[in-house]
């Protein structure tokens, strides 16, 4: 069977989303668990009034199209579409997720508009492609593109439902399914929330491997395993008929999987539905592992952390990190800042192919406020929109001086540090350095077992001052984790 592990699919697709080419296919599956009903559970009623058991009814396109004949209209179609589609629900945390990863391409088969509510949330520009006209024109600074390729709630008459508009589909929308094949060619899918039922995918999946043989690239499909059924209060009739159906789901699963491979669609099998944001949440961290956010000021030096070599320090450090392939953040801390910018730069453009803003990210901290703002309050947004955005928090230094020039801790890499320790972030504090990151690392240690991949480390991170050293440490940290 051609299954894959969660770890090969981790590994696989978050190198697909870090470098850009990572794209979605969303089934009814992934808004389910806000409320929105399947396409079974839509066309019951139809098949109610058809006198039929919607149970025993596989091909549902069919079924739409024996109502829509009986009807002379697809007038009810288009209503019951508005009725399931229309009402608000709330996001999900699997829409949450996938809508927060920088993936530039979501495909949808779904009617509602929970995708571009999740971009929306998550402060990400939409271009949503409705019918094949809009492929024409490009919205400005999008972030992500969303092709509604069945349609949506807002244009019931034009959705795609019925045998015969699966039947004229290449005739209505025939750049949908050359874009769809475009990036079935060129980008890595996950498909999510999808059962493989709907016939015009089989089709575009079939026309793309005939085009490319064996040349089709990896995807990744998440499905719930087959579940054996409890045997323990059923008669002994029954208990056979159960384990019969349990052998052919078994079989028909396998079958389907071997099948999907052909398309070049590799299947990562859940035990629950559950799982699914468990693997998402997972993705998510693996991503953010590669953005490091350096969190330090200074204001006072000493005989050990002089002038120059704080300046060393934060330089390499950031030079080092941009080299493994990390991209930086700085909030551009007083007496640092400056410093990690210029390293991180020098290794971006001392080294072919390189762009700023894919290992380099400035976020200096506004000093001037509207009125009615208080300035510590919009300091902690600003704090939390930059972490959020990281999966690791290095902590250097931290100390500033008051107004009558008196040394004192930097009480923003604390509350950094909270933030940090709050989001469940990878936290990496320098205490050698001492104020700020002295404060931090000594509740790190106090709290070890809570911060393990720091062990090995633990004492040159208390007490070594070398800044290579340092710097060759917080390299073994990261690689390890």
């Amino acid at each position: 069977m051609a299954i894959t592990s969660k770890e090969s699919f981790l590994r696989v697709y978050s190198k697909a989303v870090n470098e850009g080419y990572a794209a979605i296919f969303a089934g009814a599956g992934l808004s389910m668990s806000s409320g929105y009903v399947d396409w079974k559970t839509l066309l019951k009623p139809f098949a109610k009034d058809l006198e039929l058991n919607i149970d025993e009814e596989h091909d549902l396109a069919r079924l739409a199209q024996y109502y829509r004949n009986e009807k002379g209209t697809r007038a009810s179609i288009n209503q019951e579409i508005v009725n399931q589609f229309s009402e608000h629900k709330n996001l999900n945390e699997n829409i949450n997720i996938v809508t927060r990863l920088p993936i530039y391409t979501y495909w949808t088969t779904n009617y509602d508009k929970l995708i571009e509510k999740g971009l929306e949330k998550n402060n990400r520009l939409a271009d949503v492609k409705i019918n094949q006209d809009q492929l024409n024109f490009h919205k400005r600074d999008r972030d992500a593109i969303v092709y509604k390729m069945h349609g949506d709630v807002d244009f019931p008459k034009d959705a795609v439902l019925t045998k015969q508009d699966y039947e004229i589909y290449n005739l209505k929308r025939p750049l949908f399914t050359t874009v769809l094949q475009g990036d079935l060619v060129a980008k890595t899918f996950l498909f999510i929330g999808f059962s493989f039922e709907d016939p015009n995918l089989d089709n575009i999946l079939s026309r793309t491997r005939n085009i490319l043989e064996e040349q089709i690239g990896e995807n990744y499909w998440l499905e719930k395993q087959i579940e054996e059924p409890d045997y323990t209060n059923l008669k002994p009739d029954e208990k056979e008929l159960a384990k019969e159906r349990y052998r052919i789901d078994c079989i028909k699963q396998n079958l389907k999987i071997n099948e999907l491979q052909r398309y070049g669609i590799n299947t990562v099998l859940i035990k629950s539905y559950y799982e699914i944001t468990e693997i998402l949440t997972e993705l998510e961290n693996v991503y953010l592992k590669n953005n490091v956010f350096i969190s330090g000021s200074i204001e006072e030096y000493n005989d050990i952390w002089t002038n120059d070599k704080v300046k060393d320090f934060g330089y390499k450090l950031s030079k080092k990190l941009v080299q493994l392939n990390y991209k930086v953040y700085s909030g551009f801390g007083l007496g640092i800042g400056s410093n990690i910018i210029n390293g991180a730069l020098d290794e971006i453009y001392t080294t072919k192919y390189r762009h700023i803003d894919e290992h380099l990210v400035l976020r200096p901290f506004p000093q001037e406020i509207n009125q009615g703002e208080i300035l510590s309050e919009k300091w902690t947004r600003y704090r939390e929109e930059i972490i959020k955005d990281v999966g690791i928090a290095i902590f250097i230094f931290g100390n500033k001086k008051d107004q009558d020039g008196n040394t004192q801790i930097a009480n923003g890499m604390i509350e950094e540090f909270e933030i940090a320790k709050r989001m469940n972030k990878i936290i990496i504090p320098i205490g050698s350095t001492g104020n700020a990151a002295k404060v931090v690392f000594d509740e790190v240690k106090q709290n070890i077992a809570q911060y393990p991949y720091l062990k090995d480390q633990l004492e040159v991170l208390e007490t070594n001052t070398n800044e290579n050293e340092l710097v060759d440490a917080i390299q073994k940290i990261i690689k390890s984790i």
